[in-house]
């Protein structure tokens, strides 16, 4: 009797607290990633055990529990020494619980109802007459539950949710239907776990032979090994013979003392569920979650998405447009200008006419083409890739919320990347210094030009008038004005000449820069609206297994 309740494993009231808490915090981390279906009996535990542990501790709910004609209400009458169950040949003869309180009814009262025992079906053993002979089992509950076995289906549904209830269970079998399919099938082996609080009785032992009696408990012992029971209590009664109700009675009276019926129980259902939800959490949650390799190349898919490579390549040639419109020969500058900047077309950050202006003055929304059906294609391989990898290895149904997760916002993402876009700093806000030099140069040798050919032609037209002619200064054989003009002119081809190549390759680093920028904030989008949930699911897991782990402490 004491290996089968354990009495030298106490279970501590603040560990089985702990234990709750840690469900509970299980039941947190999971909510929304695993099916509801799948949570409902830790839901129900949590909630029942606390209920449980908060009504009473000082009382012990036993739950005598068998099938039709087994002679539970005859072996409920003879505990109680009172006629409180009715008792009769025609079947199922108990309909509702019935229930002896041994001690106050009114300390008890709170507890029958959370379980849901009418008050005219409560009973109180308490009298004067007996003296101490019912102390030993002050603070029992004893309840009389319909037959498991009964033709009317609200009895069998009523014994299911009672036992949920009890601290303890008395299972009485008779020497006819000890060996039923139905009550080892659905009832005692479903009660593995709660071997500490399970007691079996075969009640009408009288109508063995004395020769019998131990070959049929040796065979129900057998049947009860096979069910996982190996070790319960098993005891032979008589309901009409107060003798053999002895070890019964001493079973009861040693669980009403230690007090530890309630815990057990709670601690058996615990490691029920525990051992149910275990293989949500089976493997080892992972490390870093999305790899590098996927990682990078969701953000390549993000740039192609985003038009990132469009962007860079209208960045190049609007370097060159805005180099060449500001270094150029200044009198073939205004047919450059009526070109459309490659920029503004895009309505990009640094697309205005003023290249100066700021960024911050410029609309969010662009004119980046639409992602083709192939970059589409390519964006949702690359984020089911860091789905698959993140949640590869985890039990079910983890990749599929990793998954859901990292495609969670995907609606979001076009949006996002074009505010990412917008809100670039392309670098191409400033004139280089560079440029306003070459810009002041070309001026220069124009202006030369220019004084050149006015010089020639106002001493053409004082020949014309037939005044004296100027007298133009030397520059070795030919006059300063001729020298003038045609120096300007070939000044400026050369300069336009020796900066176009600087202009292309500053215009590809332009590019090369711009790009990095780009790439770092579709990089950014990506983290954001994939990984971050993704990690968040894989987090969740993580404190999930933790969470069960802690449950499953004894």
């Amino acid at each position: 009797m004491r290996e089968a309740f354990r009495g030298d494993q106490r279970v501590d009231p603040d560990g089985l607290i702990a234990r709750l808490e840690a469900l509970r915090q299980f039941l947190g981390a999971v909510d929304g990633q695993v099916p509801d279906a799948q949570l409902v009996a830790a839901h129900t535990v949590v909630e029942r055990a606390g209920t449980r542990l908060a009504l009473s501790r000082d009382h012990t709910v036993v739950a005598l529990a068998g099938a039709t004609g087994s002679g539970k209400s005859s072996l409920f009458n003879a505990l109680a020494r009172l006629d409180l169950s009715p008792v009769g040949v025609c079947r199922p003869t108990t309909g509702v619980a019935h229930a002896c309180v041994w001690g106050p009814l009114g300390g008890a009262s709170r507890l029958l109802d959370w379980i849901g025992v009418l008050p005219r079906h409560r009973f109180v053993r308490e009298s004067p007459l007996d003296g101490d002979d019912e102390s030993g089992l002050h603070g029992l509950v004893l309840l009389d539950l319909p037959d498991f076995d009964s033709v009317q289906r609200t009895h069998r549904l009523e014994v299911d949710r009672l036992l949920g209830l009890v601290d303890l269970v008395v299972w009485v079998v008779d020497p006819q239907k000890y060996a039923d399919r139905v009550i080892h099938t659905s009832y005692l082996r479903e009660f593995h776990r709660h071997r500490d609080v399970t007691v079996v009785v075969l009640n009408q032992a009288d109508r063995l032979p004395p020769a019998e009696l131990p070959r049929v408990l040796d065979d129900l012992r057998r049947l009860l090994d096979a069910d996982g029971l190996a070790g319960v209590p098993l005891l032979p009664t008589v309901a009409v013979d107060p003798d053999s109700l002895d070890g019964l009675r001493a079973a009861l009276e040693r669980t009403v003392a230690e007090r530890q019926a309630a815990l057990r129980r709670q601690a058996g259902d615990v490691d029920a569920v525990v051992a149910e939800l275990a293989p949500l959490v089976a493997a080892e949650p992972p490390r870093t979650g999305p790899d590098d390799a996927s990682a990078r190349e969701l953000t390549r898919a993000l740039a192609g998405a985003a038009g990132v490579h469009a962007v860079a390549d209208a960045v190049e040639s609007a370097y060159r447009h805005r180099a060449g419109g500001t270094t150029g020969w200044p009198l073939v500058r205004g047919w450059r200008r009526l070109r459309p900047d490659p920029l503004r077309r895009l309505h990009l950050p640094g697309s205005g006419a003023d290249a100066d202006e700021p960024a911050e003055s410029l609309v969010a929304a662009t004119s980046v083409p639409d992602p083709t059906a192939a970059q589409r294609s390519a964006l949702g391989l690359a984020i089911r890739a860091v789905a698959d990898g993140s949640g590869a290895g985890l039990p079910a149904p983890w990749p599929t919320a990793v998954t859901a997760a990292a495609r969670s916002r995907l609606g979001d993402l076009p949006d996002a990347l074009d505010r990412a876009v917008a809100g670039t700093d392309l670098g191409m806000d400033r004139r280089p210094a560079w440029w306003r030099v070459v810009g002041g140069l070309q001026w220069l040798v124009t202006l030369a030009a220019v004084a050149g050919l006015g010089w020639l032609a106002l001493g053409y037209g004082l020949r014309a008038l037939g005044l004296p002619a100027l007298e133009y200064p030397r520059v070795g054989e030919a006059p300063l004005p001729t020298v003038l003009l045609l120096g300007g002119l070939l000044a400026g081809l050369l300069v336009a000449a020796l900066t176009r190549p600087v202009i292309r390759w500053a215009a590809r680093r332009a590019r090369h820069r711009a790009e990095k920028r780009l790439m770092v904030s579709v990089r950014n989008v990506g983290e954001e609206y994939v990984l971050v949930p993704v990690r968040a699911v894989l987090s969740r897991y993580g404190r999930a297994r933790e969470a069960l782990q802690d449950a499953a402490r004894r």
